[in-house]
């Protein structure tokens, strides 16, 4: 079986194509999904989303909905799930949207195996010789996939989403730990760390 078997699989939108070239003439402006607002593991960083003016009003397929799984065509080739949390916001044409079957894959099983080692060696290999490695809807379409039951896929799931917390959790004392630090140096050096 392969991705394609299960999944619909499409682009985002090139944005030179509806970007408005001047600001007043934009008839809307949409909150625009950009590389920085996904971690190289799959989660969602806690950048702000960026603004894109368009000179038209776009259809609703380019945006992500709950449930899609967002797959990123250049390296490192990241995906993710979107949630309720993250809907309404404008793909651009670097990220696939991926739509499921659900009756046969949870999305959240896919985003997983989508961001295993093994898939990405496979889209590496694939792309070898390219000087800007991306991959497409094609390639993806054809990636080999065994599906375990839905309950094992679930319960794979559960264990994954557990793993990313303790994952954010993890990034989260790093961050404050170099706060820490960088306090009590200056406390010590008894002035600015950059005296």
């Amino acid at each position: 079986m392969q991705l394609g078997d299960v999944a619909q699989i499409k682009t985002g939108l090139v944005l030179t194509r509806k970007k408005a070239e001047i600001e007043y003439k934009a008839k809307v402006t949409y909150n625009l999904l950009s590389l920085r607002n996904i971690s190289e593991d799959g989660m969602f960083e806690d950048e702000s989303f960026d603004e894109f003016n368009s000179n038209d009003y776009l259809d609703e397929h380019y945006f992500t909905k709950e449930g899609d799984v967002l797959f990123r065509l250049s390296q490192p080739y990241t995906a993710v799930f979107i949630d309720k949390n993250h809907t309404n916001l404008l793909v651009p044409s670097y990220f696939a949207i991926i739509k499921v079957d659900e009756t046969k894959v949870l999305p959240q099983f896919i985003a997983w195996f989508l961001n295993t080692s093994s898939v990405k060696k496979e889209l590496e290999r694939a792309q070898a010789g390219t000087r800007i490695p991306s991959t497409n809807q094609q390639t993806l379409r054809s990636i080999p996939i065994e599906l375990p039951t839905l309950s094992k896929q679930k319960q794979l799931i559960e264990l994954y989403e557990l793993h990313q917390k303790k994952q954010m959790l993890y990034k989260k004392l790093i961050q404050e730990n170099e706060i820490y630090f960088r306090g009590v140096a200056q406390k010590i050096l008894g002035g600015n760390e950059n005296d």
